[in-house]
C-alpha cells in the first residue's frame, strides 16, 4: 500500500488536505498542517524544510498545498535519482490544479495527479512529452509492471525515439498482452526492450533491460538474530545464483516470527513487507522441501523458509534453503504476466 504524505500551509489548505485524504482512502494517508492551521486529525509542524527534510525518504508521495515554487525549493536538497525519489506533487489551496514536480512515471506522480484531480475537481497539469502526445512511455510501463530499469540513459533514449515515431522493439522471457503499435517483437531495430532476468544479453544496439521484480525470500532464523547477520546471509544467497537483491518484493516466514526484531529491521530496511503463516498452513503445502526434524519439533514445519517463499509467491522455488550465521533463506519467483498498457496506481 502506498505511503502518502500530505502537507498543507494555510486553513484553506488545511480543509483541501482533510478532502485529499478521504478521497484516498485506498492509500495510507498522513496530514501535516502548519502549526496555526492544525486539527487533532493532523500532525503539527514549525518549519516546512525541516518537515520535508524528516519525511522526504518515508513515503512513497508527498502533496503539498501551496506554491509549486515553495514545494519546489522545499524538496530541492533531497533529490537524488527518479529510481529513488518519491513523488511529489503540488496542489493550489484552492483545489484548481493538480501538478505533479517529480517522479512522474516511475513514482507515479502523473498517475496520482490525474486521480486526485477526478476527485477533488482538480484540473491535472502534466508536462511529460510522452504523456501529453499519448505515446508508449517505458517509465510508465516499468513502474506499473513492478519491473527493474537496469539503464536509466537506455530508458531516455528509448522515450525519446518513441516521440520521434521510431519503432521499438521488444524481447520477453515473460508473456505480454496489449502490445501498443510503437512495440514490435523481436523486430530489427535500433532501439529496444528485453524483458528478461538478467542484463547480460544485448539483443538490440541501444538495450533497455528491465528485470521483475518479483522474488520472495522465505527466511527462518533463531531468535535474537540481527538484521546483519540476515542481510549478510541473504546477500550471500542470492549472489551466489547471480539474482539481484533489488529483485525482491516480499519476505515469507512462520507466524512466531511475526514480531522477531531482527526480521522486521530487515525487511523495514529493504523496504519489502513481511508475510507469515501458521505452521498448519505451511504443513499443508504440497511439494518436495528439505526436511528437519528440529524445525518441526521447535515450530511444528519441517521447513519454514522454502515452504514459506513457494506459499506466498504463488510461484516456483528457485532457491532451495541455504543455512548460514543462524539464519535460513530460499527464493521462489511470483508468476509475471507483462500488460503494456496497464498504467501506474
Amino acid at each position: 500500500m502506498k505511503r502518502i504524505a500530505v502537507i498543507s500551509l494555510t486553513e484553506r489548505g488545511r480543509v483541501l488536505s482533510a478532502k485529499i485524504c478521504n478521497a484516498l482512502q485506498q492509500f495510507e494517508m498522513q496530514r501535516y498542517c502548519f502549526v496555526r492551521h492544525t486539527d487533532e486529525n493532523a500532525v503539527p509542524f514549525t518549519d516546512t524544510a525541516a518537515l520535508t527534510a524528516e519525511i522526504f525518504t518515508e513515503y512513497d508521495a508527498l502533496v503539498f498545498i501551496c506554491a509549486c515554487g515553495i514545494a519546489v525549493r522545499m524538496i530541492a536538497p533531497h533529490l537524488r535519482s527518479k529510481q529513488y525519489d518519491p513523488a511529489v506533487l503540488a496542489v493550489d489551496d484552492c483545489g484548481t490544479f493538480v501538478i505533479p514536480l517529480l517522479s512522474g512515471h516511475l513514482g507515479g506522480a502523473n498517475a496520482l495527479a490525474v486521480k486526485l484531480a477526478e476527485h477533488i475537481g482538480a484540473q491535472v497539469v502534466i508536462t511529460t512529452a510522452t504523456d501529453i502526445s499519448g505515446r508508449f512511455s517505458p517509465d510508465s510501463f516499468a513502474a506499473a509492471n513492478h519491473l527493474l530499469i537496469s539503464d536509466l540513459n537506455a530508458a531516455k533514449q528509448i522515450a525519446a525515439a518513441v516521440l520521434d515515431g521510431e519503432t521499438i522493439g521488444l524481447q520477453s522471457a515473460y508473456p505480454y498482452r496489449n502490445l501498443p503499435e510503437e512495440l514490435a517483437v523481436d523486430a530489427n531495430t535500433t532501439y529496444g526492450i528485453a524483458i528478461t532476468d538478467s542484463a547480460e544479453t544485448q539483443p538490440f544496439p541501444v538495450t533497455l533491460h528491465l528485470i521483475p521484480k518479483n522474488i520472495v525470500l522465505g527466511i527462518g532464523c533463531k531468535k535474537g538474530v540481527s538484521a546483519e547477520q540476515i542481510t549478510n546471509t541473504v546477500r550471500d544467497v542470492l549472489h551466489a545464483h547471480a539474482v539481484m537483491t533489488d529483485r525482491i518484493c516480499k519476505i515469507a516466514s512462520i507466524d512466531l516470527k511475526a514480531n522477531e526484531a531482527g526480521l522486521l529491521r530487515f525487511c523495514a530496511d529493504f523496504h519489502v513487507p513481511l508475510q507469515t503463516y501458521s505452521a498448519d498452513e505451511l504443513m499443508q503445502l504440497s511439494g518436495d522441501y528439505s526436511h528437519s526434524d528440529f524445525a518441526e519439533a521447535v515450530t511444528g514445519a519441517d521447513n519454514i523458509c522454502e515452504r514459506s517463499a513457494v506459499l506466498c509467491s504463488g510461484g516456483e522455488l528457485i532457491i532451495r534453503k541455504t543455512a548460514q550465521n543462524g539464519v535460513t533463506v530460499a527464493a521462489a519467483a511470483m508468476p509475471v504476466e507483462i500488460d503494456v498498457e496497464k498504467r501506474m496506481l
